[in-house]
């Protein structure tokens, strides 16, 4: 028997005894957040102690946890939103249109540069730990969560290095304004990965708040403490170089805050396990899902890119500002994924295909039902909103509600991309994201040149639907789920009809 044979053995009896001495798994001490003070714990109890789907009381308990996690996890969502949303109408209104389109430019591209940094590790992190966890593969979760980490960061120094370089030797082909504002988003870069794979880490700890805080609430609102103080007490005018140096220091902030969020949630048993790696096990799932992140920024991204690319940077701003408030609507589809997609991979994993059917048909009615919401008031207080930003952003109202009709349209059929994700199609996935962004590409050229931005809106939302309509196509025929939102309420009705006949039938007489 080899070397290798025989640490295979070794370990599985290791495996086996602990097992059979403990009871409780080690993720059981994971504690999902401080918050879940005061009645809340049931609400963030960690999802790996949640009951199966299997029979209709786990189905309940289980859907009305994950409900009450979405709405939470909903809540800060749309805070941060909120306050990303007024610290964008600051910066419009401190350092006006051609500043603000400077910033969204850069800004755009060290998103797109930061997501794909990140190699797909903070979404892969929530559909393969969850999965050791749900098998007893411990030194297998703290081997993934080792390698992942250190090859994103790695990634994102590489790509700030090789990109200030670039820039530092050929600065003549850039204005001094933007010149600065990339170098300074460059260094940004490697703090937004970080905060982006700690965010990753914690949501598969469990921990739902402490996830989304730094990003969608610590970020924003310090960069907006720091506009409000360089306003009143400083004489220096506000450019977007200034803008980038506010985000560079707030994006360490939210780095620093979600490390101590993986450290205050670690669980002590993971620990103990030594790592294990399976990189050929991990490569062919990172990789489908790395280009998903990467295509998903880019897809949202390309019309301002592109605008900025050609000069047209006042342009650019404005469909920014439409294209963000367009993005609304993601988030009741992103708070219901933040919630159920540790499910999802548990349910796969078991082939309850039953329990996986009933829990996406929640999930698509929340999502849809969040986006109406939002897209209601959005699209009857369009012009007032643009408004707030200045005058010159009221060019915007069509932009923004062909961009929301888009996106509505998305929220219908709920969260496909994470549903192909936790279940192994990731690669089928990629691909139809992949066409799609690159489809999307000469729609935006054509429109753009036909129309400007509106030809640009046009042409994004239409490559939104036809993204959907090929995901909701795959999922029918190879998971055999029942996608889009006349099936999600035909599949609820027949749930609680069916709940209500168990009902009947055990009730004494």
């Amino acid at each position: 028997m080899g070397d290798e044979s025989r640490k295979a053995v070794t370990e599985t009896m290791r495996l086996e005894r602990q097992r059979a001495t403990s009871a409780i798994p080690i993720f059981h001490d994971l504690a999902p957040d401080d918050f879940e003070l005061n009645g809340f714990k049931g609400i963030f109890e960690p999802l790996g102690q949640q009951p199966s789907a299997k029979g209709s009381t786990g189905s309940r308990g289980l859907t009305r946890r994950l409900s009450h996690a979405s709405v939470w996890a909903l809540f800060i969502y749309a805070a941060g939103a909120g306050l990303t949303f007024v610290t964008q109408i600051v910066i419009a209104r401190l350092v006006g249109v051609e500043s603000f389109g400077t910033f969204t430019y850069v800004f755009a591209w060290i998103t797109l540069l930061s997501y794909g940094s990140t190699l797909g590790f903070h979404v892969a992190v929530l559909r393969f730990v969850p999965a050791y966890e749900a098998t007893n593969q411990f030194p297998m979760a703290l081997g993934f969560i080792h390698f992942g980490s250190r090859a994103c960061i790695t990634v994102a120094f590489l790509i700030a290095a090789v990109g200030a370089l670039i820039v530092i030797r050929w600065p003549h082909h850039l204005d001094p304004e933007l010149a600065i504002s990339v170098l300074i988003g460059l260094a940004t870069l490697p703090l937004i990965t970080i905060y982006l794979t700690g965010a990753g880490v914690v949501r598969a700890f469990g921990g739902v708040i402490s996830a989304l805080l730094p990003e969608r609430i610590v970020r924003d609102g310090f960069m907006l403490t720091l506009l409000g103080l360089a306003v009143l007490f400083t004489p220096w005018r506000l450019d977007a170089t200034t803008v980038m140096w506010m985000l560079l220091i707030s994006s360490a902030v939210a780095a620093m805050i979600t490390g101590f969020s993986v450290w205050r949630l670690w669980p002590s048993g993971l620990s103990a396990a030594p790592p294990t790696y399976a990189f050929r096990d991990w490569w062919p799932s990172l990789l489908p899902i790395m280009i998903m992140t990467f295509v998903d920024v880019l897809m949202n991204r390309t019309a301002v890119m592109l605008l900025g690319k050609i000069g047209f940077i006042k342009g650019a701003g404005i469909f920014a500002v439409g294209s963000n408030i367009a993005l609304l609507l993601t988030l009741p589809r992103v708070a219901v994924s933040t919630a159920f997609a540790p499910a999802i991979s548990r349910l796969f994993a078991r082939k309850d295909m039953t329990g996986l059917q009933a829990l996406f048909a929640r999930a698509t009615i929340l999502s849809f039902a969040g986006g109406v919401a939002l897209a209601l008031p959005l699209l009857v207080f369009t012009e007032p909103v643009l408004r707030a930003f200045g005058s010159e952003f009221t060019s915007g109202v069509l932009i923004a509600r062909i961009l929301v009709v888009g996106q509505l349209s998305a929220a219908a059929v709920g969260p496909q991309q994470q549903l192909l994700t936790m279940t192994g199609h990731e690669r089928a996935s990629a691909i139809m994201m992949s066409i799609a962004a690159i489809i999307n590409v000469p729609g935006c050229i054509l429109g753009i040149s036909l129309d400007d931005t509106v030809g640009a809106a046009i042409a994004t939302s239409a490559t939104v639907v036809f993204l959907s309509i090929c995901q909701a196509v795959y999922i029918r025929s190879r998971l055999g789920i029942h996608p889009g939102l006349i099936w999600a309420i035909r599949n609820v009705r027949e749930g609680v009809m069916a709940d209500q006949r168990d009902g009947k039938r055990n009730y004494p007489k």
